[in-house]
C-alpha cells in the first residue's frame, strides 16, 4: 500500500518516463541529419527545421515525461524563427526548462526506423554527440536502428521514424 504522507514521498527518489515519436519523409537538397550527425546520403528530411527525427522524439520524450506541453507547440512550424535551424537547439532550450525544474536525464533509449541508410557505422558517433547534448554519461544511451522489413513508408524508403524512452530524476 502506498502512503500518501508528504513525510514518505519526501524520502522517495523523484523519477518519471517520457515517450517519443517523430517521423519525416525523404526530400532531396536537403542534409540528412540523425542525432546532430551529418548522414552522408542523397537525400534528407523535409521539416520546417533541420528535421533530425531522433532529436525531435528525445525532445517529446523528455517534455512528456517532464508533464509539459510538445515540441510543435513549443517550436510552431510555422515560426519563421525555426525554419532550417539545427534541432539540438530545441534540445537545449528543453534541457533548460527541465533543469529550471531540478530534473536531469537519467538514461536514453531510442529505436530508428529506417531501411536506408544503413546507420551501424554512425551510431557511436550519434551517441557519443547525445551524451554530450544531454549531459550524461554515454553508457546512458542507447541508439538502435531498424529496418521495417520493407512495410509502410520507412520500409518503403519514403522516409524516417524515431522513438524514444527516457527517464529523468530530480
Amino acid at each position: 500500500m502506498r502512503s500518501n504522507n508528504k513525510e514518505d514521498s519526501d524520502n522517495m527518489t523523484d523519477f518519471r518516463i517520457g515517450f517519443g515519436y517523430d517521423s519525416h519523409k525523404f526530400a532531396p537538397d536537403r542534409p540528412l541529419i540523425i542525432g546532430g550527425i551529418a548522414i552522408p546520403f542523397h537525400l534528407g528530411l523535409l521539416a520546417h527545421s533541420d528535421g533530425d527525427v531522433l532529436i525531435h522524439a528525445i525532445c517529446d520524450s523528455l517534455l512528456g515525461a517532464a508533464g509539459m506541453k510538445d515540441i510543435g507547440t513549443l517550436f510552431p512550424d510555422n515560426d519563421k524563427q525555426w525554419e532550417n535551424i539545427d534541432s539540438s537547439v530545441f534540445l537545449s532550450n528543453i534541457l533548460q526548462l527541465l533543469e529550471n525544474e531540478n530534473w536531469k536525464v537519467n538514461n536514453l533509449d531510442c529505436t530508428l526506423i529506417l531501411e536506408l541508410p544503413k546507420m551501424k557505422p554512425y551510431i557511436d558517433m550519434i551517441v557519443k554527440n547525445l551524451a554530450k547534448l544531454l549531459k550524461t554519461p554515454s553508457d546512458r544511451i542507447s541508439v538502435k536502428a531498424k529496418t521495417n522489413e520493407k512495410m509502410g513508408f520507412t520500409g518503403h524508403g519514403e522516409g524516417v521514424a524515431a522513438v524514444a524512452a527516457v527517464t529523468i530524476v530530480k
